[in-house]
């Protein structure tokens, strides 16, 4: 992987010098001698005065697959500046669902009119497609199945195959129906490769292989085929008839974008957020997520407001107030990532959240006790005061505690409302920890401090 950054990276200051010596010819050698998720990468890699002219410079036949490839704002930006035809042209060699993704950047009036400009055939196609959310099995399936009936022999399956040019990319199962087009099981191209040929489909098919429900969650989906090892897979509709297949590469584009949704999101920024992108753009989505973390701030700040007396008789309050939240912050916030990672990964349920909870309450028992006990003793050190070592020490235990109930509690909860809490979790935990970190701490000072 590192050996590959370094070659894009090199790549990518080469077209960068070539660029600001006008040497185009040289640009769009380099440039089309790569392939198109890497001519992808270094346009986006590109600061915006070069990307339109690296994008001018991609041969036509290979503008469809480099467009795939990038991020939804470029794809909107590129695809803006042209006509219905182009973007027909500019598709052709194009999956369904790739092509579904492309046109669902468009307005709607200019994605009608491209769906115009299409045959029938492949509007009827890509309409299948479009008909499903992109988040659901349905946006993510392909048409490009190949099928068979169980009747048929092997000899007469292999004839058939034989008289396609091409079959398509992926293809690892022929997918067995009925007349009626109804999902029976699938044959392994392996299985038909090494049988005797005047052996029946029936025979050797696999029936112990369920289909995907086209309405399926693309984050289940991603599930199966992980725990399963699937290259492709059937989706079928509630009447168990055949619609299409999904394949292994948008599987991984769909993990790919959860784990750029949830590393993003924990910074409030949009999953699809441009790296170099102006900063008239990028500045206003920052300041929205500042603003928030500016009130939870005001709101802990207000809580050290209402023991302000007490901190002018106890200076040394002040300056011991940041650990209390500081470790309350990060032990909720390994128990946060711990529970949002298992939601994401299918493993927390109903049956399992009181144990999860349960066992969290008693890890930050546990380390509550063991630095409550190396804080105090560094406290009633430094301030020669035993009193205080003690005070910091139970306010450590007690907001150690509630960084572990809410951290484990408050992903769920957010799940259950649906909100996701990779993107509103850490606020509302941070927040939680000041707070219950400077009300015991605080709090149990005054009454010791008066």
């Amino acid at each position: 992987m590192a050996q590959n950054q370094e070659v894009s990276q090199h790549t990518l200051d080469k077209l960068s010098a070539a660029l600001e010596s006008g040497t185009f010819v040289d640009v769009r050698r380099m440039l089309n001698g790569l392939s198109p998720a890497d001519i992808a990468h270094l346009i986006e890699s590109s600061p915006p005065r070069f990307r339109h002219v690296l994008w001018q410079l991609v041969d036509a036949e290979r503008e469809g697959e480099v467009l795939g490839e990038l991020g939804d704002d470029l794809q909107a930006q590129f695809l803006g500046a042209m006509n219905a035809e182009e973007v027909v042209q500019l598709t052709e060699r194009l999956e369904d669902d790739d092509i579904a993704d492309i046109l669902q950047q468009l307005p709607g009036h200019v994605m009608r009119e491209v769906l115009t400009v299409m045959d029938h055939q492949d509007r009827a196609r890509l309409e299948r497609v479009m008909h499903y959310p992109e988040d659901v099995a349905g946006g993510l399936m392909n048409t490009d199945t190949i099928t068979i009936r169980a009747a048929l022999t092997l000899d007469v399956v292999l004839r058939y195959l034989r008289r396609h040019s091409e079959i398509p990319k992926m293809t690892d199962n022929l997918i067995v129906v009925n007349r009626a087009d109804k999902y029976i099981g699938l044959l392994p191209l392996r299985t038909l490769l090494v049988s005797d040929p005047a052996t029946s489909v029936r025979e050797m098919m696999v029936t112990d292989i369920d289909p995907i429900d086209v309405n399926t969650p693309d984050t289940d989906v991603a599930r199966l085929f992980e725990r399963n090892d699937w290259v492709s897979a059937p989706v079928v509709d509630s009447n168990g008839t055949l619609l299409g297949r999904i394949t292994i590469d948008d599987v991984v584009d769909v993990i790919r974008e959860d784990a750029d949704r949830s590393l993003m999101s924990m910074a409030g920024l949009d999953e699809d957020a441009d790296t170099f992108a102006p900063f008239i753009r990028a500045a206003p989505r920052r300041a929205i997520w500042l603003g928030i973390n500016l009130i939870t701030a005001f709101i802990a700040a207000s809580v050290i407001n209402l023991f302000q007396g007490t901190i002018e008789k106890v200076v040394a309050l002040a300056v011991l107030m940041p650990i209390v939240a500081s470790m309350g912050g990060i032990a909720g916030t390994q128990t946060l990532t711990l529970v949002v990672r298992g939601i994401a990964m299918g493993q927390v349920g109903k049956s399992n959240q009181a144990w999860l909870i349960n066992r969290e309450l008693q890890i930050g028992l546990m380390n509550g006790l063991l630095w409550a006990a190396v804080v105090a003793a560094a406290a009633s050190l430094w301030f020669d005061d035993w009193q205080i070592g003690g005070i910091i020490a139970a306010a450590m235990v007690i907001n150690l505690m509630t960084a572990a109930l809410v951290g484990a509690v408050l992903p769920l909860f957010m799940t259950r409302i649906r909100i996701d809490p990779a993107l509103a979790g850490g606020v509302v935990l941070t927040t939680v920890t000041d707070v219950v970190g400077f009300v015991s701490f605080l709090g149990l000072a005054t009454v010791f401090y008066g």
